[in-house]
């Protein structure tokens, strides 16, 4: 591949965040494929992809397609369904991914990479994504905050099986995605998890932005605790965490996100379900295997999970 050439790109599951890495590629010239709902696939290929974003707004011709099968010319494929969806996704992707192709996990959550290997044998690579972001309408994106990724391996792997994940970031730098490559990888899934499950219950719960949740005393020492509790089992389970303040980094979000509803509140406001069970639900979980008490995210699991069942909910 010469230096001015693109691989071609397919994005699983082309909501919000698939849209908008997806979106961000093909502005910048890479041929990308979204796969997608019929009502996002139908405005796209009809109109084109419309990003409203902090420095631009712009709409970009991109293919999409509602049918997995035309996965199959990707070279790199970002996986970008819901938690809810991992297995089965993974189990349709499986057999139109091109030979040596590389899928990434743009999933909240830490433990979908293991779910994809069971499921599919797909040995994914762990992506976190930092990005405020929400469909506005079909085939439009609407882009509140950041828009960065960390990438790494969570396997140690033989020299000559490396994956070139330096050559892989630079493809997002380039199409104006900052992407680090990180040597800890697990704690930057978890960190990221951890910081969802101070913000995104509450979020939903309160239908509040981030910037109010931080600055409102009530909400702002249950998000503390929060944070506390799933640094904790996150410890229990041998993360390595680097010498910060996970309270202070976790509060700091807000700064840079603080128009952002939570992608937890944004299910709840469509009826659909959530990705609670694999936030607070998931530290529950852990830390009741671990030995860890972990009541604060117990109880913002569980009432997220009352108002779902509570809703109409749509698939």
């Amino acid at each position: 591949m010469s230096n001015n050439q693109w691989p071609h790109f397919a994005v699983m599951g082309a909501g919000a965040v698939g849209g908008y890495f997806g979106g961000m590629l093909a502005r910048a010239g890479a041929p990308v494929t979204l796969i997608g709902r019929a009502q996002h696939v139908e405005a796209i290929s009809q109109n084109g992809l419309f990003i409203e974003g902090i420095n631009f707004q712009q709409r970009i011709a991109v293919a999409a397609s509602t049918d997995v099968a035309a996965i199959k010319e990707a070279a790199i494929v970002l996986f970008c369904v819901k938690t809810l969806d991992t297995e089965g996704a993974a189990k349709a992707l499986a057999p139109h991914l091109a030979n040596e192709a590389l899928v990434m996990s743009f999933q909240n959550g830490v433990d979908n990479v293991a779910r994809i290997r069971a499921a599919s044998a797909i040995e994914a690579i762990p992506t976190v994504v930092y990005v405020a972001a929400e469909m506005a309408a079909p085939g439009h994106v609407k882009h509140t905050g950041r828009g960065d990724l960390i990438i790494g391996e969570l396997l140690q792997r033989d020299r000559s099986d490396e994956r070139d994940l330096e050559k892989l970031a630079a493809l997002f730098v380039r199409a104006g995605v900052p992407c680090l490559v990180s040597e800890n990888i697990a704690a930057d899934l978890w960190t990221k998890l951890i910081i969802n499950c101070a913000y995104n219950a509450i979020s939903a719960l309160s239908r509040a932005r981030y910037g109010r949740i931080v600055r409102t005393s009530w909400t702002r020492e249950v998000m503390i605790q929060a944070i506390e509790e799933a640094a904790a089992v996150a410890r229990a389970e041998g993360v390595r965490f680097p010498n910060v303040n996970l309270v202070e980094l976790g509060l700091k979000l807000a700064e840079k996100m603080e128009n952002t509803m939570s992608s937890t509140a944004q299910d709840m406001a469509r009826g659909k379900r959530t990705e609670i069970d694999s936030l607070n639900g998931y530290v529950a979980r852990r830390g009741a295997a671990l030995g860890v008490a972990t009541p604060v995210n117990q109880t913002l699991h569980a009432l997220v999970k009352l108002l779902e069942e509570g809703q109409d909910l749509k698939t």
